[in-house]
């Protein structure tokens, strides 16, 4: 195995020696190494054959040529251009990788950091070997806190947040580029400040002016997810003031990020607070792209950089596959969408590229871009193709495009995996990238993507485990919190169907597919055609009348709609590009959505087979309803939930339950263990169990709660 891998890291370096050395990255500095890594006190980590690990931090400078045209589509940055017509960056990055450079299987995982969080490649591909890159692309909020790029920083460190330190856009006279910008108060009460955020981040923009005439703050009794208003009261500009805490009375002076409202009477919880104002100084936020993919191609290409400082990788890199999850995920989309998985000497970037759990495009290539955004109502992100091969679009009147129109012109396609839930059908408006914006016939895919979808799961999937699904166990669990802006909680108890089983095996399958040309298992997703789509509401779904849930539920206002936005004749909606002008946007039309069928339980068909699933003890849904505040009643964001079968008949029938009970299912415990045992079997047999995983799932069957 060793001498093996020798070879490929001999067959590595000769491809070094002929390929040109012009990436753009100009100069990396290692900041700080931990070798070994993974240590509890003296005792550090070995994994498989591959042995011990070590981490690698530091910063690249990376320089851009504005009038390339792999380049010139970014966002702003003609306005950027140093003295010598270049455009520059720094960029943080984490190099995972054996201490052995002989025990490197040739694969590199380039993640793509979610909010500058760090990431690591998991244990199971130490195991194989194989190399991780993390490295920074968010520059309007990723590790600079409240000063965003104002700070120039010094070091990087391993387990430190990420950060890309970017140029502010400048008018061509030097003078300051304003704009309009939004932000928004949620749940928020008492008389003190309160900051601006989009997600749990500020709103990245200063205003222009803190004199409130020039801005315009109203309240709302009550806001629908398709952008139904009731209720908007315009507040007084002498009622309110910018400031950086305190209260209207004693205001702090506002000086950094986050921006904060000081409010005459303080803030009714009751109510929604919009506001919105001139701000100044945008960054070119379109460089994260390209900063990414620099550091790539440098890694996985270069022996050193221009002053002679060696790439800690060099040589040991024959594939690659792009990964991100959520927000990270999104980001992908919008990379390869935008052209970069080509570096500037033309060459493909990664060979893979796997978006986890993620339905759409990132908002982050047009001026006051919030990256940050969860698609709450008015943020952008489900602009222009969604779909992978040239699609109309035809309730927008789009032209007909694909996300890979631009590497099909330059033949740099990566192959493609994505897998996701039902939360993202439900929260994140993925829907239409399977049908089209008008919602009548599926969309194909194209040979270079598999599509796997884990029904009824929640985003990023749930604990795993059997006793997570009975009730006993939610009576002592803590709510589940909806994600965004301060939403609130849900009513449901969490969703614990696992991602990760499904995780491990899409893993293996990718790498063969990569490195070996080995196809991994069709596609498996719910289809117009196989009758297992329909449109949000309960009796289309088939979906049962639960205990807990209203008769109603679902229903066609619980999901998060697809929204046609106005953002202004400057902004090219299908690029995702440009100046929005409209703040926050106009609300064209809601577009049609189709959510998966259901079967008599109440949960999703379509899916790829997951154990859970197959043995279920409970309804998994991927939306949830947000218990009390201003969304009280509404989606849960993209949180899921469930509802537990009761044990006996004699319990469901108390409660009116027409869902089977898991005696009448199961029997006993042995019957439970014994359906998990051949729902490991079919799981397994599919492609999504690996051995070690079956066999850990018997063995949790085995000594769960269920029917005990």
């Amino acid at each position: 195995m060793v001498h093996r891998r020798s070879l490929v890291v001999l067959a590595a370096s000769l491809l070094l020696a002929c390929t040109p050395a012009a990436s753009r990255v100009t100069r990396i500095v290692i900041d700080h190494t931990a070798s070994p890594a993974f240590c509890k006190g003296e005792n550090c980590a070995a994994y498989g054959s591959a042995g011990q690990y070590e981490q690698i931090a530091g910063r690249a400078w990376g320089e851009l040529d504005p009038d390339d045209p792999l380049n010139a589509l970014i966002q702003d940055i003609q306005l950027v251009r140093e003295r010598d017509g270049k455009v520059r960056y720094v960029a943080t990055f984490v190099i995972t990788k054996p201490v052995d450079n002989a025990r490197a299987s040739g694969m590199l995982w380039h993640e793509v950091p979610n909010r500058g969080r760090p990431v690591l490649i998991s244990v199971q591909e130490r195991e194989f070997g194989d190399i991780g890159l993390a490295s920074a692309w968010q520059g309007d909020n990723a590790g600079f806190g409240t000063t965003l790029g104002t700070t120039v920083r010094e070091t990087m460190w391993v387990g430190a947040n990420h950060w890309l330190q970017l140029p502010v856009v400048r008018e061509r006279d030097g003078s300051a580029v304003t704009g309009p910008v939004f932000g928004r108060i949620i749940n928020r009460s008492g008389p003190g400040a309160q900051p601006l955020l989009v997600q749990t981040n500020p709103v990245p923009y200063l205003p222009a002016s803190l004199d409130t005439r020039e801005a315009s703050l109203v309240s709302r009794d009550h806001e629908t997810l398709d952008g139904r208003v009731r209720g908007e009261t315009k507040i007084p500009p002498e009622d309110w003031k910018f400031c950086g805490g305190g209260s209207f009375d004693e205001p702090l002076p506002l000086t950094a990020l986050p921006v904060q409202i000081c409010l005459r009477g303080g803030f009714n919880p009751a109510k929604l607070y919009q506001v919105v104002y001139n701000a100044r100084d945008p960054y070119p936020l379109g460089i994260g792209f390209a900063a990414w993919r620099d550091l790539g191609a440098f890694f996985k290409y270069a022996r050193t950089d221009d002053h002679g400082t060696p790439n800690p990788v060099a040589g040991l890199i024959t594939h690659s596959i792009a990964r991100g999850r959520s927000q990270s995920g999104n980001f992908l989309r919008g990379w390869l969408h935008l052209g970069f998985n080509q570096d500037e000497v033309k060459r493909q970037v990664h060979d893979g590229m796997w978006p986890v759990i993620a339905g759409r495009r990132i908002a982050l290539n047009f001026r006051w871009a919030q990256p940050d955004g969860v698609l709450e109502l008015y943020q952008a992100g489900s602009e222009g193709p969604q779909w992978w091969v040239p699609w109309p679009d035809r309730a927008r009147r789009l032209p007909t495009r694909s996300i890979q129109d631009r590497c099909m012109a330059s033949r740099t396609c990566p192959k493609i995996i994505e897998h996701f839930g039902s939360a993202e059908i439900w929260g994140l408006k993925l829907g239409p990238e399977w049908v089209g914006t008008d919602a009548r016939k599926d969309i194909p895919l194209p040979d270079n993507v598999r599509r796997y979808y884990i029904a009824s799961s929640t985003h990023g999937g749930g604990s795993g485990g059997f006793n997570t699904s009975l009730a006993e166990f939610h009576q002592k669990a803590k709510p589940v919190q909806c994600p965004g802006n301060n939403w609130g909680t849900g009513v449901l108890p969490a969703n614990p169907v696992s991602h990760e089983e499904a995780w491990r095996a899409i893993t293996v399958h990718f790498r063969d597919w990569v490195m070996r040309d080995v196809a991994p298992p069709p596609s498996r997703y719910p289809t117009i055609k196989a009758r297992q789509l329909a449109p949000p509401e309960r009796q289309a779904m088939g979906f049962p009348v639960l205990p807990g849930l209203r008769a109603g539920l679902p229903e066609p206002g619980l999901i998060n709609p697809l929204l046609d936005y106005d953002w202004g004749p400057q902004f090219d909606p299908s690029d995702a590009s440009g100046v929005p002008t409209l703040a926050p946007p106009r609300i064209r039309q809601v577009l049609p959505m189709l959510v998966p069928k259901v079967d008599v339980d109440g949960n999703e068909v379509g899916g790829i087979p997951v154990v859970l699933l197959e043995a279920p003890l409970g309804t998994y849904l991927g939306w949830n309803i947000t218990a009390s505040g201003f969304h009280a009643g509404r989606l849960c964001s993209y949180a899921g939930g469930m509802v537990p079968f009761a044990r006996t008949r004699a319990d469901r029938e108390a409660n009116r339950d027409p869902r089977l009970s898991l005696e009448e299912r199961y029997g006993s415990h042995a019957g439970y263990v014994e359906a998990v045992r051949k729902a490991v079997e079919r799981v397994r047999a599919a492609g999504f169990l690996l051995e070690r995983d079956a066999a850990a799932l018997v063995k949790q069957a085995e000594a769960s709660n269920v029917l005990r």
